[in-house]
């Protein structure tokens, strides 16, 4: 037996403003669930603590709670010392207890008709990856869209695209997707990575259902646009000035002797947008030993078109960007993109290894900057904490040369093609962010995705950094300090 100490959100609506936090000491044994403290508190405390259970195995859904605001299945999750049990996001009914019906009820039904026929093989195996749903509704619980606009979130979506698959089921699956909100999903992969069954929703149901879309001609005009752009120039952005590939060489040495040699994929927004990022990032680079090449046959990832669902031109991108690096015999490709880093690991098939520049300086070490006086907040892009799970990196880094002060890892708005698409979500949600920055106390954001870099500076009134740039300052800053001695 060992002994718990946990917290446990309290509320009862009808008497309750606003919810409490209780503390509660309880027994349990070693590898108790947290299901098995609530069980606890409920038999030996208070009885009148409100959760719901069922099954006590992961297979129905009902006791999904927030432990230390993630969700997880109460009967799943290892129970820790110190940890605060809270409900889902969603209507409380009372403390642990909230109100599943609305959100299922919006779930589609199979439509069968007179003559439907059973699936083949093949199409039960394209099925199999979305019917592991448990209607635990966590996916629900931590959408950003469904914040900001009448999205019906994940797991409607999930149910669309396995009804789409199904041979049985008559209904008209893509207008009722687009009805229901399909093109307001910023592909932030909330929803994969709370599922307890791992269903990647994105990808799977989202994504498949916007290329369905696309193939009856639904697809966004202004998504569109961003095809024509991509088959015209190679970019997914207008040119506007000099692009980074034209300041710079094919081929960059370090300062002093070459630790490693990487392949620099810059991506579209690097390239066109935020150079100066990049030419931070290659200072950065140089110093601490790292050689760059930049092939400069590198055209646009693809990433904006296989978010929107337009896969036509997509191959060509793949076996041009591929090609490029491969024919160099680089073994080993940097991305400073969060998206391009995602969709180079996940949705093509490489000869080479895809690393972030967060990964590379962590793996290789960098030579200490000075610590600025500066107190900064750090905002994680979704394309990197949850599409390649580079989290720790980043921080690491940052803890080098300024104070960090955390704030919740919520989606900015600037993915999935929303912020073309859908303007006014993408400007919620931005929004949002902005009042969790003001919270911190930060001098400065900082973050590493040009696109949260874009989209984040034009709704905040602090000032928005790449990690690269404020490595920069803090070495610029040493060397200042360096010549003034020696003066």
């Amino acid at each position: 037996m060992k002994e718990l100490h946990v917290k446990v959100q309290r509320c009862d609506p009808k008497k309750d403003k606003v919810p409490r936090v209780e503390s509660y000491t309880v027994s349990v044994n070693d590898g108790a669930r947290v299901l098995h403290v609530l069980h606890a508190i409920h038999d030996t405390i208070d009885a009148t603590l409100g959760y719901r259970y069922c099954c006590g195995s992961g297979q129905c859904g009902s006791c999904a709670v927030r432990v230390n605001g993630e969700p997880v299945l109460a009967c799943m999750e290892e129970a820790q010392d110190g940890i605060t049990i809270a409900p889902l996001n969603l209507p409380v009914r009372q403390d642990l207890v909230v109100d599943l019906l609305p959100k299922i009820e919006q779930i589609a039904s199979l439509k069968p008709g007179a003559d439907c026929k059973l699936p083949t093989k093949e199409e039960i195996d394209a099925i199999k990856p979305l019917r592991d749903c448990i209607e635990c509704l966590a996916c629900v619980s931590v959408c950003p869209a469904m914040d900001v606009t009448k999205f019906l979130g994940p797991t409607a979506m999930r149910q669309e695209m396995r009804l789409a698959l199904d041979p049985r089921d008559t209904g008209d699956r893509v207008p009722d997707a687009i009805r229901d909100g399909l093109f307001n999903c910023t592909s932030c992969q909330a929803c994969y990575k709370v599922c307890p069954k791992k269903i990647k929703i994105p990808g799977k149901a989202i994504e498949k259902l916007r290329a369905l879309a696309n193939q009856r001609g639904f697809t966004l005009p202004r998504h569109r646009e961003v095809e024509a752009l991509i088959k015209e120039t190679g970019r997914s952005v207008v040119r506007s000035a000099p692009s980074f590939m034209e300041q710079v060489g094919t081929t960059i040495e370090p300062i002093g002797p070459a630790r490693a040699t990487v392949g620099f994929f810059v991506g579209c927004m690097y390239n066109l947008r935020q150079q100066q990022s990049a030419l931070d990032a290659i200072e950065v680079l140089r110093r601490n030993g790292i050689r760059v090449i930049i092939p400069r046959d590198q055209i646009c990832c693809g990433s904006p078109l296989i978010r929107t669902g337009q896969l036509d031109y997509v191959d060509t991108l793949r076996k041009r960007n591929i090609d490029a690096f491969r024919t160099r015999g680089i073994d080993t490709v940097m991305t400073m993109c969060a998206g391009c880093g995602s969709t180079l690991k996940h949705d093509y098939v490489t000869p080479f290894e895809v690393l972030d520049i967060n990964q590379i300086l962590t793996k290789y070490g960098i030579e200490p900057p000075v610590r600025l006086p500066v107190k900064a907040t750090y905002h994680d892009p979704c394309h990197l904490m949850r599409g390649q799970d580079i989290k720790d990196e980043p921080r690491q880094l940052i803890r080098q040369v300024v104070d960090l002060v955390e704030m919740p890892s919520i989606c900015c708005g600037s993915g999935g093609g929303v912020k073309s698409g859908m303007p006014e979500e993408a400007a919620a949600l931005g929004e949002k962010r902005r009042e969790e920055i003001r919270k911190t106390g930060a001098d400065i954001v900082i973050t590493s995705c040009p696109f949260c870099e874009f989209h984040i500076a034009s709704h905040s009134d602090k000032p928005v950094k790449n990690i690269m740039t404020v490595l920069l300052e803090g070495y610029r800053e040493k060397d200042r300090l360096a010549e003034k001695k020696n003066e």
